[in-house]
């Protein structure tokens, strides 16, 4: 049974991928890796993500260096349009994604309803 729904995954992850949600965030992409100075702060601000994320994980207190310049990355990328289209494109892909997941995990949630 297992295999038949990891299979279905598959199936699913190529309907997604046939998507104008998926073709938007594609396209906006290539626009942001057209824009080398976009791309190198959208590269960096995802560095700095991952970096906080891990202090985070262990425990550890970001310093208030570390948290600045995240905030001011995060700034200049939402001031940034090619990025905010990005950002706009793949809000639109999470929706299609949300309420695929809504359907999925639907038998769970009636059976704790009941």
């Amino acid at each position: 049974m297992a295999d038949k729904i990891t299979d279905l995954a598959n199936e699913l992850q190529a309907e997604v991928q046939k998507t104008n949600e998926f073709d938007a965030l594609k396209e906006a992409y290539g626009k942001l890796k057209a824009d080398k100075e976009a791309f190198e702060l959208f590269e960096n601000f995802q560095q700095a993500q991952v970096s906080l994320q891990q202090k985070q994980m262990t425990g550890e207190q970001p310093t208030e260096d570390e948290i600045n310049s995240a905030q001011s990355m995060a700034q200049q990328m939402g001031s940034n349009e090619i990025i905010g289209d990005l950002m706009t494109k793949e809000r639109d892909l999470n929706q299609v994604l949300s309420n695929v997941n809504q359907i999925v995990t639907q038998p769970i949630v009636e059976l704790y309803r009941n």
